[in-house]
């Protein structure tokens, strides 16, 4: 029954602050802060007890919701080794964030409502991460997306954040679309929504191929929306309007890992479907990975650099599932939660010292902010994957299964995507916190309600990783036990392709060291001899630009045009409108034939009875 707790605390809290304690913003942030905490100690011993015993059976519970002949559906959970990881996740990095936004958002009026908020994104994340069916999931995949809406458009009163929350919801909707046809083809092929259920029809070779390839692409439409990849990735960098605790929860720990998280949840299915739905996985988030890395080189914009940075590595978890390592991925989806959030808080810590977002107007920042600096740095080489920091372990990890799989081709995108996050992660340190004073007024260091949870994050940065080391037993394969079901034994240290990212790595560095701290090399003198990419860079290959003045005003009006026209001229005016005129002129006529004379029934009467003698007498 404890495992309920999961949702009823974190649910209870965002309808008590609601309700209740709007109005008295500390008891809400408690209240709040209370939730999560307490399902981070719910989770902490049963994540404990799956560290000490990697091999143990999955818990499953459930209740019955709906029940009629041909379908069952229910509200279960389903605890295992990489449901309790996931929810170790959720519950410390978002209690770290809670605690953070009690410094950052402290004097805004929207505080409570905030609060509010966080506690239903908590409450919708973990159904997604206990839910042991495709319904569930798919109802608590929904309620993320409106929890994100309401974070995103938190300032609502500022166009753009209202507007990035739409773009969000709305392109999360395309992705979702899929995802719930996905869910139906499973269901007609395997008459259940329940996973153990329906990996065992798989394994006992009940699916067809076809079928299990329709429906694996279709689910993954699912984790392409949700987790930003081409070619729905245009909402994440808009969502930065959110505040800072948002992009660093929201849209780099927890919601834009739900997408992977689902595809190891299904990797029984992806692995035994045709090898096409595993290709266009690859190969989906390798064009992601290396597109959004080449995208936060044209950025000035500390948290949307920050952002592309996120998009280029989901692309590595979802290419690591597509290579046939959904353990890989999920080792580097649990790095890349604690350095990412760490980038972001600390993202957060210098706006709140410079209240800028532009990087061109910090430099110097270092003395001033040394925790952030200090903690900022750590979580940037991580993030770069150097040795050996967290993300050296687990970026190998997918490099390592990328080669082992010999398709250079993604081998290639990936180390050039590492070399190119070696150069921008380079100018954002740089930039901000060493060379020229930019910076206006006097920035300070933020309360320790904002640096503590910057030096945990850092010290899981810097050393989470050592637990996927291959040669330690056991290690975070074993723990994590995906190898089953994938298509090829686990991946061991590749001394080459470690060389080889590190070299790339620090050939980035070096670059960015010499572009933007030496001047060496002048990045004005660059922009001019390069101005047609960088402006492709700034404008996002004008993606954007190519949805809104083709796909929005060729297409979409042009349909809500012919829709328009179809419902006033035909289905209001004939449908509607038409037989309503009948039967009011009908209802007029048969009025003008009640007058009350005996004389005017007879008639009638015998009227009727010779038109039936007639249609006897032809018929």
């Amino acid at each position: 029954m404890y495992i309920w707790a999961l949702l009823i605390l974190p649910l209870f809290s965002a309808v008590l602050i609601t309700l209740v304690t709007r109005r008295h913003k500390d008891l809400s942030s408690y209240i709040s802060i209370g939730a999560v905490l307490a399902c981070f100690f719910i989770v902490l011993p049963i994540f404990l007890r799956f560290v000490g015993a990697p091999h143990t059976e999955h818990l499953e519970g459930s209740f019955r919701w709906i029940g009629v002949p041909g379908m069952l559906v229910e509200i279960g959970y389903l605890i295992d080794p990489l449901s309790v990881l996931m929810l170790f996740i959720v519950t410390f990095v978002g209690t770290l964030i809670h605690i953070y936004s009690r410094g950052y958002m402290h004097d805004d009026p929207g505080y409570s409502r905030f609060f509010a908020c966080l506690s239903l994104f908590i409450f919708s994340m973990l159904g997604i991460v206990l839910a042991n069916n495709l319904i569930m999931i798919y109802i608590f995949w929904e309620l993320v997306g409106l929890s994100s809406y309401l974070l995103i458009g938190f300032y609502f009163e500022k166009p753009a954040a209202s507007d990035a929350a739409k773009k969000a919801f709305l392109v999360n909707r395309i992705g979702d679309f899929g995802f719930a046809l996905g869910i139906c083809v499973i269901f007609y092929a395997s008459g259940t929504f329940n996973f153990l259920e329906i990996a065992h029809q798989v394994h006992a070779g009940h699916l067809s191929p076809n079928t299990m390839l329709l429906g694996s692409l279709l689910l993954f439409c699912g984790a392409v929306g949700k987790s930003a990849q081409f070619p729905l990735h245009v909402w994440l960098p808009d969502a930065m309007e959110g505040p800072t605790p948002v992009s660093a929860l929201i849209h780099a720990a927890t919601m834009v890992a739900a997408g992977v998280y689902m595809l190891a949840r299904i990797s029984f299915l992806l692995y035994a479907a045709p090898p096409a739905a595993t290709t266009v996985i690859a190969y989906t988030g390798a064009i992601t990975a290396l597109g959004a890395a080449l995208l936060a080189l044209g950025q000035s914009d500390i948290k949307r650099v920050i952002a592309f940075s996120t998009l280029s590595s989901l692309g590595y978890m979802v290419m690591s599932v597509g290579v046939g390592s959904a353990t890989a991925g999920m080792f580097y989806l649990m790095t890349h939660a604690f350095f990412k959030a760490l980038l972001f808080l600390c993202a957060g810590s210098v706006i709140h010292a410079c209240h800028t977002n532009d990087i061109w107007h910090m430099g110097a920042l270092s003395p001033k902010l040394k925790i952030t600096a200090t903690t900022f740095i750590l979580g940037s080489l991580a993030m770069m994957g150097v040795f050996p920091f967290s993300g050296f372990w687990s970026k190998d990890e997918i490099l390592s299964a990328a080669f082992a799989n010999g398709d250079m081709v993604l081998y290639g995108a990936g180390v050039l995507t590492a070399f190119i996050t070696g150069i921008f992660m380079t100018k954002l340190i740089l930039v901000t916190f060493f060379g020229k004073k930019r910076y206006h007024g006097s920035p300070h260091e933020s309360p320790p309600s904002m640096t503590i949870p910057l030096i945990i994050l850092a010290v899981f940065a810097v050393f989470v990783g050592l637990v996927g080391i291959p040669s330690l037993h056991p290690n975070f394969g074993s723990f994590l036990g995906l190898h089953g079901a994938e298509h090829g034994a686990e991946h061991g240290f590749n001394m080459t392709v470690a060389i080889s990212s590190t070299i790339v790595v620090f050939a980035g560095i070096i670059i960015g060291f010499l572009t933007y701290y030496t001047g060496t090399i002048d990045p004005d003198k660059m922009y001019k001899r390069f101005r047609g990419p960088y402006r492709l860079l700034e404008n996002r290959f004008y993606i954007d630009h190519f949805y809104d003045n083709f796909i929005v005003a060729k297409i979409y009006n042009q349909v809500a045009r012919i829709s328009t026209f179809i419902e006033v001229n035909i289905i209001i005016h004939f449908c509607i409108n038409g037989p309503a005129y009948l039967i009011r002129h009908a209802g007029l006529f048969l009025r003008s034939t009640i007058t009350g004379g005996v004389q005017h029934y007879t008639f009638f009467m015998v009227t009727g009875v010779v038109v039936l003698i007639i249609v006897y007498a032809l018929t």
